[in-house]
């Protein structure tokens, strides 16, 4: 029963890492999903209290990432709280709009979008906030990443 709990983990994990190009899949419950899929299979032996209590910080961290690496990208390149929202809406619809290049060119677009129209900013401003957005968006990418390989790594480390 372990190595069919450890495939449907992986896969679960994958499915996780897919959330970071594919923001539309929560990748925070794919991870937390994994472990529990593998507890449900194997055993919950390993996963002592203080497991879930790392693995609960790490999931409220990997929250955070999100909104304030979106948040700090907008705002330190000058953006208002409509390109911070059209950052977001575009990172949402961009990939299913322009396949591939709609994780990078969305949340740019919708961050120049949204300064032009709702903030009225120049075309200067409303570029320099979209490459803010893209930043923040990059930088929470690298964020994510690392924290599900490190929650990966303690679920090994519990486990074993």
């Amino acid at each position: 029963m372990e190595v069919i709990g450890w495939i449907i983990a992986i896969a679960m994990f994958i499915i996780a890492f897919a959330g970071l190009v594919f923001p539309i899949i929560p990748t925070a419950l794919f991870i937390v999903g994994g472990f529990l899929l593998y507890g449900l299979i194997d055993t919950f032996e390993g996963m002592t209290i203080w497991f879930w209590i790392i693995q609960v910080l790490f999931v409220i961290l990997l929250f955070g990432a999100d909104t304030l690496s979106n948040l700090v990208g907008v705002k330190k390149f000058g953006g208002s709280k409509a390109g911070m929202w059209g950052s977001t809406i575009g990172l949402l619809i961009g990939p299913f709009v322009i396949p591939v290049a709609g994780i990078l060119v969305g949340p740019f677009l919708g961050a120049v979008i949204a300064e032009l129209v709702v903030s009225r900013s120049g075309v200067k401003q409303s570029v320099k906030t979209g490459i803010g957005s893209l930043v923040g968006f990059l930088t929470s990418v690298v964020t994510k990443g690392l924290v599900m390989v490190v929650m990966i790594a303690v679920f090994i480390f519990f486990i074993k």
